[in-house]
Parts: C-alpha cells; sequence; structure tokens
C-alpha cells in the first residue's frame, strides 16, 4: 500500500535511515516499490 501510494503521487526518490522499527516497511519497498532508494548515514542530513 506505502509503495503503491508513494508511486502513485509521483515520488522520484525514498531518502531513509532503515532501523529495527521500519524493517518491515524496508521490506516491502524493495519487493515491490520502483522508487530508488536513498540511503542516509545520519537522520538529520535525510532532510536537507
Amino acid at each position: 500500500m506505502i509503495a503503491k501510494a508513494l508511486e502513485d503521487e509521483g515520488v522520484e526518490y525514498i531518502f531513509g535511515y532503515p532501523g529495527g522499527a521500519v524493517l518491515h516497511i524496508y521490506d516491502a519497498l524493495f519487493k515491490t516499490c520502483k522508487v530508488p532508494h536513498v540511503l542516509v548515514r545520519h537522520e538529520q542530513a535525510a532532510t536537507h
């Protein structure tokens, strides 16, 4: 559902910092989403 919503809204990139609390979301994104993910090294850097 999240992957489809991102694609439907025209999202070009996903910036994120995966961790234990959101790994299930990342699993779903990597299996179904065509939007590229940019791994950031620091949580605050993900917003810039």
